[in-house]
């Protein structure tokens, strides 16, 4: 797959053609429904899924099996990393868990443009940060906050993009 990334900050992208095929027959029976209540959402579940595996592809992320709640695989230079996606136009959520990762990448999914964003790739602690502790449940931290999070990542801690991809 060669997908293409921008070096831009907020590293936008076309998703990979089998997840588009994916979301673009979601959509063709979401607009042949279009006159009932009906949305088609995709549900957190698969939309976190097809987070980690932009994460595997772009980054070269190895996920690892569901038994450790907080982390999702591991960088390619060791780093444990928590993958957050959402299909919606808000930001990563967060619960308390026992094992926190060391990196978070958060993507943005566009299910009509079939397209991504990344909004954060940096240490998961500076997005926790801005989160008031303790708490319970379930925690959001908005869009404006997780890329004003993201704007003070030093360059080095960012994870670079696998060699296998194509970057503009």
């Amino acid at each position: 797959m060669a997908a293409l990334i921008t070096e831009a900050q907020f590293m936008g992208f076309v998703l990979p053609p089998v997840i588009r095929e994916l979301i673009v027959a979601r959509n063709k029976v979401r607009d042949h429904y279009a006159s009932s209540a009906l949305s088609f959402t995709l549900d957190g579940n698969l939309v976190g899924d097809l987070g980690e595996a932009l994460a595997a592809d772009l980054f070269g992320i190895k996920l690892i099996a569901r038994n450790r709640t907080g982390i999702d695989g591991y960088a390619p230079d060791g780093r444990s990393v928590q993958v957050k996606a959402s299909g919606t136009k808000r930001g990563p959520a967060f619960r308390m868990v026992d094992t926190r990762a060391q990196h978070l990448l958060f993507f943005h999914l566009d299910m009509d443009a079939c397209t991504a964003q990344l909004l954060i790739n940096g240490p998961e602690e500076i997005a926790l940060a801005v989160l008031k502790v303790p708490w319970t449940g379930q925690r959001m931290v908005s869009v404006p906050q997780i890329r004003a999070v993201d704007a003070r990542v030093p360059e080095e801690l960012r994870l670079q993009p696998a060699g296998r991809h194509q970057v503009r």
